[in-house]
């Protein structure tokens, strides 16, 4: 490839470049990286042409007028480690102002010119397909690339490198298998278009009125931080979910959970938030270590029936996969001057996930970040209080509540509303309140990636061919895990249905089939899957704004008149885009024994709800992933009695022992035999709001004073 190049005329060898026309980045440039082959000099000629700019070209323009000869050449005098540190030290010396320039696709492996260069604008990571890679250089007939020893393969050094183009890029480019350089010309402009404006991604609360200016706006790092927006609706983003083509789909098939959430995040995460390198490196503190090796895995079940095992992270259920990433993406948005109490209501696996993400932050952090979790006393189950209160640090702890979910979530609203309160843990203790709940977008965000990935395996294991629809079913309490299918969707993901599974206390199936959310004169009811047993999920506030076109002027109608009457209506049209059915207790347990009968494989209660649902509303035409939401262990009483299985002591580890003895999958999950080992006692206070103040206060002068 290099060996045709002439060598250019002196005037090229200028040790500054200046552009004469106005960029849209000012006098900074636009660095285009990549591999060889990733079409950068190309494509800059077409981008610069585009803005009226000039292009520089590293290997035309820097090293061959300094070397005064081709870079082939000086490979071949020098060899690849000094050739890659004469070529560093070549960068090191370049200036430009107002550019798009072209790197080579071995710069990346030099620090300091590539911290030199990062310094003079944004750079753009062109992220092409390997194959189109491989085919490119085989046309050019290039068999080796700097770096490139003997006898190891050409993907094997693409793969390396990805790693260093990973370490220094601000905006990713995400190429499809065989796009034109027109086309790849055109994402990077889109792509410098985002960056530059980051006004275009705010956030609204589900309750503003789309007829009304707002002064101030809301940024990614505003809603983490906030949890509630101001006037107690939910944050969404104001110009929805971007939107994948198919051929991007394709490129995330064969990439790791890690690489797609990367990828994913990046999209929905404004890089000025928080930068791709520093959410990278959050995604692999997140994913690397506390997940087994398949995080979230598609098994086949029966017939055309899949399940999507969610329970590998550290606490067995689907809550670690937001729950060890938020923390993170927390304390990167905090202002410097506060300390902060996350509040959380949990019905049962929300707390340990609370617990255990926020516990792994670092000291500084954990010096100025509270958590304190407020879980129904008797409505978890056994191993997930013992799960939970094992965590008693001196700024993490449980407190139980006798009384159910809702009451626990509806007191945490409450605080969030009272201005009165807010005034006083500000003035008294410097301390502001927010909630690691679902109805924190960072909670919820993390969870789209999930359902992405399940469509993504049926299509890499051959399932499915892309473009193919799947039908997924969700076992519905709080309605995150819903809506984030329902994000998903909007998305490009081929979903066609998105289906809620309710168990006895069915007031979301009843509502999206009526059309009617009625509370008066419904109690709730104890099940034997408690993480479904609630009555007023938070997020059905974001799947109503979705389904009404963003009408916050409706919304706001709406909830305000659920809180004051316990009721409201909308027509039955409005809430087609989801499905929802609901099961009884006896067939929840008869799903976990016939499927245990028929292949060994254990569900959890959950579980067995979104099977029984998908059974009746699912057509059979196109497969159905059913969201397996937590490890049978966190349920041993239940799935025993479902499997027939009678004399087994009260010991909860006795228990997960017979269970893992009659199970041929999945696995028992470790750090649940691990948890039941440690026992401690915890707080229990009445149901009355006064007492939940109380405790927050509590909590506040233990952590911060």
């Amino acid at each position: 490839r290099f060996a045709v190049r002439r060598f250019r005329a002196p005037y090229l060898a200028s040790k500054f470049w200046i552009s004469t026309r106005t960029s849209p980045l000012g006098d900074k440039n636009l660095l285009l990286m990549g591999p060889p082959g990733a079409g950068k000099t190309t494509v800059g000629r077409v981008v610069a042409h585009r803005l009226g700019l000039p292009a520089v070209d590293v290997d035309d323009h820097v090293l061959e007028p300094t070397w005064k000869m081709p870079v082939a050449e000086k490979l071949a005098l020098v060899g690849g480690p000094r050739f890659l540190e004469e070529e560093g030290q070549a960068l090191c010396s370049f200036s430009a102002s107002g550019c798009v320039v072209s790197l080579t696709g071995s710069n990346p492996l030099h620090t300091a010119a590539m911290q030199h260069v990062k310094e003079t604008g944004v750079v753009v990571y062109l992220d092409v397909d390997s194959q189109d890679i491989l085919a490119r250089l085989q046309r050019m007939k290039v068999n080796r690339i700097v770096g490139q020893e003997a006898g190891v393969p050409m993907r094997d050094i693409l793969g390396y490198r990805r790693q260093f183009y990973e370490k220094w890029l601000d905006v990713r480019v995400l190429c499809g298998r065989g796009e034109t350089t027109e086309e790849v010309a055109e994402k990077v402009l889109k792509a410098l278009d985002r960056y530059q404006n980051q006004e275009t991604e705010t956030y609204v609360s589900t309750r503003r009125d789309p007829t009304e200016s707002s002064e101030k706006k809301a940024y990614f790092s505003d809603v983490v931080v906030e949890g509630l927006a101001p006037d107690g609706g939910l944050y969404v983003p104001q110009r929805g979910f971007p939107v994948l083509d198919a051929r991007e789909w394709q490129r995330l098939t064969p990439m790791s959970y890690l690489e797609r959430a990367s990828v994913l995040l990046e999209r929905c995460v404004h890089p000025l938030d928080v930068s791709a390198v520093d959410l990278r490196t959050m995604v692999v503190r997140a994913y690397g270590r506390n997940f087994s090796q398949q995080m979230a895995p598609v098994r086949h079940l029966l017939h055309n029936q899949y399940v999507q095992e969610l329970f590998h992270g550290p606490t067995a259920s689907f809550k670690d996969f937001a729950l060890q990433l938020m923390p993170q993406l927390f304390a990167h948005c905090l202002p410097p001057m506060c300390n902060y109490l996350i509040l959380v209501a949990t019905s049962g696996d929300t707390g340990s996930a609370v617990l255990s993400g926020f516990g792994k932050l670092g000291e500084a952090d954990r010096r100025r970040v509270g958590v304190l979790v407020l879980f129904p006393e008797g409505g978890v189950s056994r191993v997930q209080k013992l799960q939970m209160t094992r965590h008693r640090d001196g700024n993490a702890r449980a407190v139980g509540v006798l009384a159910d979910f809702d009451f626990c979530q509806r007191s945490i609203k409450r605080m969030f509303g009272e201005c009165g309160l807010a005034g006083h843990l500000a003035a008294e203790y410097a301390t502001v309140l927010s909630t690691a709940n679902s109805i924190n977008w960072a909670r919820l965000l993390p969870q789209v990636v999930y359902h992405c990935s399940a469509y993504l395996d049926l299509c890499r294991d051959g399932a499915i061919s892309f473009g193919e629809p799947v039908d997924v079913c969700i076992p519905t309490g709080n309605f995150g895990n819903a809506m984030s299918a329902v994000y998903a969707k909007s998305m490009g993901v081929p979903i066609r249905n998105v289906i809620c599974a309710s168990n006895h206390n069915c007031v979301v199936a009843d509502f999206i089939n009526t059309g009617e959310y009625d509370l008066r004169r419904r109690p709730l009811l104890a099940s034997r899957s408690p993480a479904i047993d609630i009555l007023k999920p938070s997020n059905l506030e974001r799947f109503v704004h979705h389904a009404s076109g963003g009408d916050g002027r409706l919304v706001e109608q709406l909830f305000t008149r659920l809180d004051a009457h316990r009721h409201f209506s909308v027509p039955p049209g409005l809430l087609q885009q989801v499905l929802a059915g609901w099961c009884s207790e006896e067939d929840c347990l008869a799903a976990v024994r016939q499927v245990h009968a028929r292949t060994g494989y254990v569900m959890d209660p959950h579980t067995a709800v979104a099977k029984v649902v998908a059974d009746r509303l699912q057509d059979g035409s196109c497969p159905v992933v059913l969201c397996s939401t937590a490890h049978y262990g966190k349920f041993g009483p239940a799935v025993l009695e479902a499997l027939g299985i009678r004399g087994v002591p009260d010991d909860p580890v006795q228990q997960l022992r017979t269970l893992a003895s009659v199970a041929s999958g999945p696995d028992t999950h470790t750090g649940l035999m691990a948890c039941l080992d440690r026992r401690t006692g915890h707080a229990v206070c009445g149901p009355e709001y006064a007492a939940l103040v109380e405790e927050v206060e509590l909590m506040i002068q233990d952590s911060f004073m």
